[in-house]
């Protein structure tokens, strides 16, 4: 298995569709897709089934499944190549650094299909659906841009519920138990969906946006530019790192 990732990675070198840790990418997506669709972004993509499926149901879209693990996004990378969908792409980066990879603004919506749930209170702050990720998105998506967040964990929604109301997000779309039978986006099932289901564990559904003022999540934007300008500093002694001129 060790050599197989290993394989992976150097091949994931060579895609054209792979981005790992890129710099100057911030604001340029649109010209490395060449078109100006919405760019849409999976989190925590795995094999990036978000990714493809979007793309395919939707001819004026772009997608960028974003993940860290290069052994996972090989698998969906490499699909996309074979079926030359070529408005789908990957960028392996860890998901607490998202806004050197994108400029204000740059993204339409955002998926979080079956994220960890991180269940453990000592652990909240890993939750994609913290504070500490909320200002980033609301950082890079545009006003009134959607995230979209389906899981198998009633503590995750019940949470991310609590987090709407906290920072006076709005919620647009709730569901409780997604019908398997469910048409258009929420009709697509991933592998871990499909493993849920088998279980017979219920899946849950929330579409939701930001609110346009920063008040809210100030504080957690602050804290998050000062771990990114330490992070910045560490990587000062091993290479040139990217600028964070574009986060506001």
């Amino acid at each position: 298995m060790a050599h197989k990732k290993l394989i992976r990675f150097e091949e994931i070198k060579h895609f054209p569709n792979v981005w790992s840790f890129p710099q100057g990418m911030a604001g340029n997506w649109h010209r490395y897709f060449q078109n100006d669709f919405p760019i849409v972004l999976e989190l925590a993509c795995g094999k990036g089934e978000y990714t493809l499926s979007l793309v395919k149901m939707y001819e004026q879209l772009n997608a960028i499944g974003v993940d860290v693990k290069g052994n996972r996004i090989w698998k969906g990378a490499k699909a996309a190549l074979e079926q030359q969908l070529t408005r789908a792409a990957f960028l392996r980066i860890q998901i607490e650094h998202l806004v050197w990879y994108f400029a204000p603004q740059e993204i339409s919506a955002i998926w979080i299909p079956f994220p960890d749930p991180f269940l453990k209170k000592s652990k909240a702050k890993k939750r994609l659906t913290h504070p500490r990720f909320l200002w980033q998105y609301q950082q890079i998506l545009k006003p009134n841009g959607k995230i979209h967040l389906k899981t198998d964990s009633p503590e995750l929604f019940d949470y991310t519920l609590e987090m709407i109301d906290q920072i006076g997000g709005r919620l647009h779309v709730r569901v409780d138990d997604v019908p398997e039978d469910a048409s258009g986006e929420l009709g697509i099932q991933t592998y871990y969906e499909r493993l849920h289901r088998a279980e017979g564990k219920k899946i849950y559904y929330l579409a939701f946006s930001l609110p346009e003022d920063w008040k809210a999540l100030e504080p957690w934007r602050q804290e998050g530019l000062a771990a990114l300008e330490k992070h910045l500093q560490h990587l000062a002694g091993i290479h040139d790192p990217k600028s964070i001129s574009n986060v506001e």
